[in-house]
C-alpha cells in the first residue's frame, strides 16, 4: 500500500478518528496544509515559507527595523536575523543605517524582491482559491465572520481584566 499525503492522512483522521476533537486542532491542520500548499509552490521560486512571511511584511511596509520585522511576523530576532542574512544573501533585501539613526539597521527590499510579489502573491490567492473550491459565498462569509470574533475573543482574554473592572 503506497504511503498517503499528509492532507489525505488528515482528512481521514478528522472523518474517522477524531470527527469531534478540539476547533484548535483542526484550525491548526487547515493552516499546516494551506502552508504546504503555498510552500510547494514559492519552492518553484527558490523562497521559503519563512522568507514569504517577512516578504509580505516588507511589502506593505518597507524599511523596518529589525525588531520592528520580528514583532510583525512573530518571531524571536535570532530567527529574523537568520531570514534577514539569507534574503540579503539572495538579493531580496537589503539592510541599511538611516544617517538620523545610526542605531537601527532598517530593512529594504531591493527590486528584485519587490518584484517578487507580482509573482508570489498569485500563488498565495491560488492556494486560498484550492482551499475554498465547492463551498457557498454565504458559507465562507461565516466561517470568516467566526474567525475574526474567535481571535478578538482571544485578544480580550489575552489582555486580561481591564482597569475599570471592580475588583
Amino acid at each position: 500500500m503506497p504511503p498517503q499525503d499528509p492532507t489525505s492522512h488528515l482528512l481521514r483522521h478528522w472523518r474517522e478518528a477524531v470527527p469531534n476533537d478540539r476547533l484548535a486542532h483542526l484550525i491548526r491542520d487547515v493552516a499546516r496544509a494551506q502552508m504546504r500548499a503555498l510552500q510547494q509552490r514559492l519552492s518553484a521560486h527558490g523562497v521559503s515559507f519563512g522568507h514569504w512571511t517577512f516578504l509580505r511584511i516588507l511589502w506593505i511596509k518597507d524599511g523596518l527595523t529589525q525588531r520592528e520585522l520580528s514583532e510583525l511576523a512573530g518571531v524571536m530576532e535570532p530567527t529574523t536575523f537568520a531570514a534577514v542574512r539569507a534574503m540579503e544573501s539572495m538579493a531580496l533585501i537589503e539592510r541599511r543605517q538611516l544617517p538620523s539613526n545610526r542605531k537601527n539597521i532598517h530593512i529594504y527590499l531591493t527590486p528584485a524582491g519587490r518584484r517578487l510579489e507580482k509573482v508570489l502573491v498569485p500563488l498565495a490567492e491560488e492556494v486560498n482559491h484550492v482551499s475554498v473550491a465547492g463551498l457557498p459565498a454565504k458559507s465562507l462569509a461565516t466561517v470568516r465572520k467566526c474567525l475574526l470574533a474567535m481571535i478578538e475573543n482571544l485578544a480580550v482574554d489575552e489582555s486580561g481584566p481591564g482597569d475599570d473592572q471592580i475588583e
